[in-house]
């Protein structure tokens, strides 16, 4: 630990010999290290050669430049750690109690008492390591904060962010995804890729959690899926493969809800598994909103399992939007819920419109609902329409 640097500024030649009498043994230590000037204008220059000093034992009353005058002159310097103790006779209240209404850290009394001298001394020293440990905390924080943002970017690499992704079935297929994070970055993710010319994967999946840990589950999540997606033919594999990995792997009871599914760009007939994720909703082009059959399967990365799977037709027109419960649990400052009922009735006046356009008005309506509550999950949305 480096020494205390003080600076010591009297007019009086006796005082520079007290003080190195009175610290003799914290000097030979390295505990302490003084600087010694005799006005406020040679202090300065001291303080311009040293930044780094921290306590400074002021004399009021002093030619040239008078203590007041150059506690002014230290308060520019905005060194949050730095402390002033004032030093003058008991006669000169009404300047010590000027100083001090100046930002002065505290005073001792001409003649001074050397054991009074040592405690203000070594209080001054606990506020400015206070001082310190809350700057190196506030480094951390921002450290971290930097380090959360390049987080967040690099999940969001992950997802697919260019629409429409495939523009040779885009007379076929309208696919569009969005993704809000509650912190900086999330647990849910969506994906979708091509298995075959006429077969299109979609996911969508909600880890446990929030922050870093569900993050990194979500990218290890989503990466399984998307490979054994490509070797396996079916949705029903592709789960009990993917899950099968996740359970070996999970840690601290990560477990990610997913819906996963296999289109067929020809004849629009969807072929999904449902890992206890929320039902997604189909939108007929007549506005009918259907809800899919609840999973009864679990979420994965618990335990191993086979999972099943279900089919759906899209016709010509429909839609099917898939969504995490983000969505139907975003709260209003009543911490009323945003709820299944309010989503479909949304969903119900769409007909027609795009994938996006539905996704951006039911997250409109969200914002609108949520009065300015603070999001406490991620809201994710990827929607599908048969052209």
């Amino acid at each position: 630990m480096s020494a205390i640097k003080i600076l010591s500024v009297d007019d009086e030649a006796p005082m520079e010999s007290m003080i190195k009498q009175l610290f003799r043994r914290k000097i030979r230590n390295g505990e302490y290290e003084f600087f010694f000037a005799r006005n406020g204008v040679e202090a300065l220059g001291i303080l311009s050669k040293t930044p780094d000093i921290e306590i400074i034992l002021l004399d009021i009353n002093m030619p040239e430049m008078d203590g007041l005058t150059m506690l002014a002159k230290v308060n520019e310097m905005h060194n949050p750690a730095l402390r002033v103790i004032m030093v003058s006779a008991y006669c000169d209240l009404t300047n010590i109690r000027q100083a001090m209404n100046d930002g002065a850290f505290d005073f001792v009394m001409k003649p001074i008492d050397l054991g009074d001298l040592s405690s203000t001394i070594e209080k001054a020293i606990k506020q400015i390591n206070y001082v310190h440990e809350s700057q190196k905390e506030h480094s951390q924080l921002e450290s971290l904060k930097k380090d959360l943002t390049m987080a967040r970017d690099i999940q969001l690499f992950f997802l697919p962010q260019t629409f429409p992704p495939f523009p040779e079935d885009s007379d076929q297929l309208d696919i569009y995804a969005s993704m809000e994070a509650a912190k900086d970055i999330g647990g849910d993710f969506y994906d979708f890729f091509h298995i075959d010319d006429d077969h299109i994967a979609f996911v969508i999946g909600d880890v446990c959690g929030k922050g870093i840990p569900a993050a990194l589950f979500m990218a290890f999540s989503r990466t399984i899926i998307r490979s054994k997606g490509i070797q396996c033919g079916t949705a029903k594999a592709c789960m009990t493969e993917s899950n099968r990995l996740l359970a070996a792997y999970s840690a601290d009871c990560m477990f990610v809800t997913v819906f996963y599914a296999i289109y067929n760009t020809k004849t629009g007939l969807v072929i999904y598994s449902n890992a206890g994720h929320n039902p997604p909703y189909v939108v007929r082009s007549d506005g009918t909103v259907e809800e899919l059959p609840k999973s009864k399967d679990p979420m994965m990365g618990i335990f191993e399992i086979d999972y099943k799977e279900a089919s759906l037709q899209l016709e010509p027109g429909d839609m099917l939007v898939m969504f995490t419960d983000g969505v139907t649990e975003a709260m209003n400052p009543d911490r009323m819920e945003f709820g299944t009922r309010q989503l479909m009735t949304i969903l119900g006046g769409q007909a027609g419109k795009s994938s996006q356009q539905i996704i951006e008005v039911v997250k409109n309506a969200i914002k609108d609902f949520a009065e300015g509550a603070e999001q406490s999950d991620d809201i994710t949305m990827l929607a599908i329409k048969r052209r």
